[in-house]
């Protein structure tokens, strides 16, 4: 038997206990959870076959009153002795998609981001188009290029139109990019024809990941009149390994900075609250950017409440993103797009001006939040590398 040792000031304390699927050489994908630098298999430590599955599903469909019980079950455990073969270093474990997703939904939640892009996209516009302050604005993405942290990203081939070109052209992205947002993901869903009240989305969400929602700006400048974002998007979307349940925070929760004019009926309530993450993006290894979360002008619960209104059912293992954190300062600002300005103005990353991604360069996104008694909760990472194009260039 052993103890657990947890750092001193580690984000990854009694108070979080993410959810990730881990495996170690030779044995097959399982569940575990992070305590400190050591993963913990839950299979070995509950007994419980559910976990002993290479995707957190089966548990997440179970619902909210058996995550509770599960979590003070795991906290109680890990305060005592627990077996050896139970506990392994998280650098000695490969870490996998920890959940099947259902169906993604990605938004646009960010007034900052929304405003900043509608200069650059109709600079002879208002910037936010006149249903942006009435509705979470959301595209349906494509849940089959979801991957984890750590999954090279190929870079795109499509049409795109540069202003001085006279006609489309095919070929790699020019102008890749990123987005930092935060990710929910859902554990118990709810029927075709029903819908989810905003004051329901702890009885159906499960937790939050990191997302980095790889975006072709070019191949989206493109396409995205008149139906919106399509391969622009659609070619990856990186999460991380770590599911940070949403009830390790509640400490987090912030008002929201403000809704004018005041929403309908159906996105108001008591849980509209927001979440008070930290992010830090980092481009080769250097910090460039540090969104704010808690600048998000809609909350994690109108954007279900939203995304279910029509009758649309949700499903265990629907993943629904933010959309790009960006706050009101430029070094806030979550994607390269804003942080460039178009690339115009270029970045400085280790001693290089750089505007958008470079086939080698990677991307790793990190945050944390406010926790009990001063203390912090860890998402953890999402990194990516990118990777040439593949196959016919132009």
């Amino acid at each position: 038997m052993t103890v657990v040792d947890v750092p001193e000031g580690s984000p990854f304390g009694l108070a979080n206990l993410p959810y990730g699927v881990f495996s170690t050489p030779g044995a097959p994908p399982r569940a575990g959870v992070r305590l400190g630098d050591s993963v913990v298999d839950l299979a070995r430590l509950l007994d419980d076959p559910v976990f002993a599955a290479p995707v957190l599903n089966g548990f997440l469909a179970q619902g909210r009153t058996r995550w509770t019980q599960v979590r003070e079950r795991i906290a109680d455990l890990l305060a005592g002795d627990v077996p050896d073969d139970a506990v392994h270093p998280v650098t000695a474990v490969t870490m996998h998609l920890p959940f099947a997703v259902a169906d993604y939904v990605d938004f646009y939640a960010s007034e900052h981001h929304a405003t900043n892009l509608g200069r650059l996209f109709r600079p002879d516009s208002e910037p936010l188009m006149p249903n942006w302050k009435h509705l979470p604005v959301g595209y349906h993405g494509r849940a089959g290029t979801v991957v984890v942290s750590g999954t090279e990203v190929v870079r795109p081939c499509g049409q795109r139109k540069a202003p001085d070109e006279p006609g489309p052209t095919y070929g790699p992205s020019r102008r890749l990019d990123i987005e930092a947002e935060l990710g929910f993901v859902v554990g118990t869903g709810s029927a075709l024809g029903e819908r989810i009240g905003v004051d329901d989305v702890a009885e159906h969400v499960f937790g939050a990941v990191l997302v980095n929602d790889w975006s072709a700006r070019d191949l989206q400048a493109w396409e995205y009149v008149p139906l919106g974002p399509h391969l622009g998007k659609s070619f990856a979307t990186s999460v991380s390994p770590w599911v940070v349940p949403l009830a390790a925070l509640e400490a987090a929760r912030v008002p929201l900075p403000g809704q004018d004019p005041q929403p309908l009926p159906y996105l108001r309530g008591r849980a509209d609250w927001g979440l008070d993450v930290d992010l830090v993006v980092e481009w080769n290894g250097e910090e460039v950017s540090r969104p704010p979360y808690r600048e998000m002008y809609w909350s994690p619960a109108q954007m279900l409440a939203h995304l279910t209104v029509n009758g649309a059912s949700a499903r265990t293992g629907d993943l629904f993103a933010s959309g790009t954190i960006s706050g009101p300062e430029p070094r806030q600002r979550g994607a390269f797009i804003e942080l460039t300005w178009g690339g115009k103005e270029p970045v400085t990353v280790k001693g290089e001006q750089r505007t958008f991604l470079l086939d080698g360069d990677e991307v790793t996104i990190s945050a944390t939040a406010p926790g009990p008694d001063g203390s912090r909760i860890g998402f953890g990472e999402v990194t990516g590398t990118v990777a040439p194009a593949r196959g016919e260039s132009d």
